[in-house]
């Protein structure tokens, strides 16, 4: 072990250190370490195990969010200037989540076997694959196959396997309450990043529209940043290291079943269809649809739509932040709910609102406290499996959110085709996410965490 160095008067104390390795240890952890400002408070969430690979999750979900900023203000309007209706965009929206679903349960059920890395890897083909034919085809079939295979957002939400991997992957670096920080800090950079690439798709469509673009001309150099986006966060992946991998020998015989549980399926079960309700809820809401409900209700343009949502996601990352905290002093099951509902209930409140200004500013509030349980929730299921079930459950319910919401799009498109601006959607979608906080609330609310103390 490397010992610190020493001043002349510390002569004696060397000796020591030679006859007993265990005071060597205890004296280097006593040696005061010079301070690294700005990154000591992650530093201090992690374990000593490679701090790099957080850092290389985070910046991945960084530049993956920043794509999924950029499609949520656009994915529905280039949908429609390249010819495909409202309500078409929304069966194809559902069908793109099916299809995600199928390929998520595949990919996180095998990754402790094949590896998480190679899962990662594995994982952004397609997204890659869409992203290039955003790009260069604009024919309806392209465009719908980009759709349904491509792991597109919809919304600045994740789609696809990556979050279930990169969960499972940081959960082994902190444990208890560090890591329901840990999670806040990775949320909070995802939503931080696709605050800004909302922000930026409106500040691009500004530029073409100034240079006359028309039709789906104007939105082409943002499917080029999308582009972009998704192949840098793909060589961020090559980086990373084994220590990602699940502790257990692969060699070695495992408990868990062809789905990847053992003792905790039952809790996954359950968590998987509360899940599947608040996602329904969601994805009656979807932030593209927003988009597209504030254009044809108030003639929002683009500029102003990607403003707002630059706003709402960027209140929503700083507010991920205080989930941790308020977590340490009533839990993680009461943050997810009592953050939860009065967020839905100023969702029902958005179409009520008599002009743009006001609808923007009960938007804006909604998103300032609506993202709190998610840090929460992530590690209330990281504590509440085993480890050795984390890839799988982290895989499960994820698909489980998916799944919920798969069938909502279809049905938003439908009302916006056939009502357009609407309440129903905000309406209905706030009911559902209120009766999910109460059934959740029902049903964990006094269970003990181990990890969680």
């Amino acid at each position: 072990m490397m010992v610190p160095s020493l001043r002349c008067n510390e002569k004696t104390r060397i000796t020591a250190l030679c006859h007993n390795p265990l005071n060597a240890r205890q004296f280097s952890m006593r040696t005061p370490r010079r301070k690294q400002p700005g990154i000591n408070r992650l530093n201090s969430l992690v374990h000593e195990a490679p701090r790099r690979d957080v850092y290389l999750l985070i910046a991945a979900r960084t530049l993956r969010m920043f794509g999924a900023g950029v499609m949520s203000v656009v994915l529905v309007l280039y949908l429609v200037a390249n010819g495909i209706t409202p309500a078409g965009t929304g069966f194809l929206i559902t069908a793109g989540l099916v299809v995600s679903s199928l390929l998520t349960l595949r990919i996180t059920t095998l990754a402790d076997r094949v590896g998480r890395r190679r899962a990662l890897l594995l994982s952004t083909c397609p997204a890659i694959l869409a992203a290039v034919i955003l790009v260069g085809w604009h024919s309806a079939v392209a465009l719908s196959t980009a759709v349904v295979v491509g792991f597109l957002p919809p919304a600045s939400k994740e789609v696809g396997p990556f979050q279930a991997l990169e969960q499972a992957a940081l959960a082994s670096r902190a444990t208890g309450r560090s890591r329901t920080k840990l999670y806040a800090v990775y949320n909070m950079a995802g939503m931080l990043a696709a605050a800004t690439g909302a922000f930026a798709a409106g500040g691009i469509s500004l530029v073409s529209l100034a240079k006359k673009a028309q039709g789906s001309t104007q939105y082409h150099p943002i499917m080029l940043m999308y582009l972009a986006a998704i192949v840098i966060s793909s060589v961020v992946y090559l980086f990373i290291s084994p220590h990602v991998e699940p502790q257990h020998k692969l060699s070695q015989p495992r408990a868990t079943g062809r789905d990847g549980l053992s003792s905790s399926r039952k809790t996954v079960a359950v968590l998987s269809s509360l899940f599947a309700m608040d996602a329904f809820g969601g994805g009656l809401v979807l932030q593209s649809y927003i988009a597209y409900w504030f254009h044809i209700r108030f003639g929002a343009s683009v500029a102003v739509i990607g403003s707002t949502l630059f706003g709402a996601n960027l209140l929503a990352g700083i507010s991920a932040l205080a989930a941790a905290a308020i977590s340490n002093r009533i839990g993680l099951v009461n943050t997810m709910v009592f953050t939860h509902v009065p967020s839905n209930v100023l969702l029902m409140l958005v179409p009520l609102m008599p002009n743009l200004s006001l609808a923007i500013l009960v938007l804006m509030l909604r998103f300032s406290i609506s993202q709190m349980d998610v840090p929460t929730r992530q590690a209330f299921l990281m504590a509440a499996v085993q480890p050795e079930e984390r890839s799988a459950a982290a895989g499960i319910t994820g698909v489980a959110r998916t799944a919920g919401s798969a069938a909502a799009p279809s049905v938003a498109g439908v009302l916006l085709n056939a009502y357009g601006p609407a309440a129903i959607p905000f309406l209905a979608a706030g009911a559902i996410k209120i009766i999910y906080d109460l059934l959740i609330l029902a049903r964990f609310g006094k269970v003990e965490l181990r990890e969680h103390i």
